[in-house]
């Protein structure tokens, strides 16, 4: 099934999902060290990731294209330490580059390797991509409940896309674990990379 991935859609996603979904488990295993800075949480959703960094430090702007789910984020506890903004990630830009640009299984209405090449654009010199998606693997199904082909990724064809002339590739890894109570299998794809000063 192909999916457009546009406002409407998201806002019909949100609109049915559960609500209160903890901070990924790779945000704290990749970026537990840095130093805080300016952060940039691309297609936050439910704003759990953008919370945990702002609880942490971190002054951060998390965008994402659904009003509801935006809605939803700004009642959570520690909503108040970040600047939210509705924005679609495929034309909005940034006015200022970040020390971190973070995303996660975000999909866009656009290719989803230009996503990435899109948001690689908004890291500062010196600055980090952390990038955590649903794996593309060989039978098509990206994890355990649904990952549409087009949405799917491997780290190899993340990486492949980052100038070894401008980042260094910290992590790069194809990952499985099981998710939430209902022990959902997930299939991720996480890339790390430090944008050269």
């Amino acid at each position: 099934m192909t999916h457009g991935f546009d406002k409407e859609y998201w806002e019909e996603h949100w609109r049915k999902s559960g609500a209160g979904s903890p901070p990924n488990p790779y945000l704290a295993r990749e970026l537990g060290e840095l130093e805080p800075g300016t952060a940039l949480d691309a297609g936050c959703g439910e704003g759990a990731e953008a919370i945990w960094l702002a609880s942490r430090g971190w002054q951060v702007t998390a965008a994402d294209i659904s009003s509801g789910v935006l809605a939803r984020a700004t009642g959570r506890d520690g909503a108040e330490r970040v600047r939210w903004v509705e924005a679609d990630l495929g034309s909005w830009t940034p006015e200022t580059r970040f020390d971190l640009v973070t995303t996660h299984y975000a999909h866009p209405a656009m290719p989803q390797l230009e996503f990435y090449d899109r948001i690689a654009g908004w890291v500062a010199p010196g600055g980090t991509l952390l990038i955590v998606g649903h794996l593309h693997t060989q039978h098509g199904h990206g994890h355990g409940h649904h990952s549409p082909a087009e949405a799917s990724v491997t780290a190899a064809a993340i990486t492949s896309r980052l100038d070894e002339a401008v980042w260094e590739v910290v992590t790069a890894e194809e990952c499985r674990r099981i998710h939430g109570d209902r022990q959902v299998p997930l299939e991720d794809v996480v890339v790390r990379a430090t944008r050269r000063p």
